[in-house]
């Protein structure tokens, strides 16, 4: 899908790039600095804030699986579990796309994987659902969950 894109902020000196969705995982420069974009790295260090009119682009053409993150801003549970999945983010670099999806700006997507509570963790392979899971997990037992589906 030609022109769509994702914001990538440059590491070297904070510039907003646009990062074709058709690029992800392939390196670039930012059009700021010139520096290395490392689009594999962009999604491998933080969750990546996936708007619904994306989902299903990312979701399906990723070349790894990737864990959604049906949230809420209201959500206490859901804030404590952000830095479990950044770490897990960072644990698993190149091997799993960490996506959050806000169940408020993204309603359609929520209700077509029935979200009923959040936090709620989908993984996808294919944009294809293997994996649920409900609450706030604890780092170790979400990593033991996720790298049974990992190649």
């Amino acid at each position: 899908m030609p022109g769509r894109s994702l914001l990538s902020t440059c590491p070297a000196c904070g510039a907003k790039n646009r990062l074709p969705l058709e690029k992800v995982g392939q390196a670039g420069k930012c059009g700021r600095c010139g520096g290395a974009l490392e689009t594999r790295s962009f999604f491998a260090r933080d969750p990546v804030e996936l708007p619904e009119r994306h989902f299903d682009l990312v979701t399906r053409l990723s070349p790894r699986p990737v864990l959604v993150d049906f949230w809420a801003a209201w959500c206490a549970p859901c804030q404590q579990l952000a830095p479990v999945l950044s770490q897990l983010a960072q644990d698993l670099d190149g091997r799993l796309l960490v996506a959050k999806v806000d169940t408020e700006q993204a309603p359609t997507v929520a209700g077509r994987f029935q979200v009923q509570a959040v936090p709620t963790l989908v993984l996808l392979r294919s944009g294809i659902e293997v994996d649920r899971m409900t609450g706030a997990l604890p780092l170790p037992a979400l990593r033991q969950r996720v790298e049974r589906f990992l190649t």
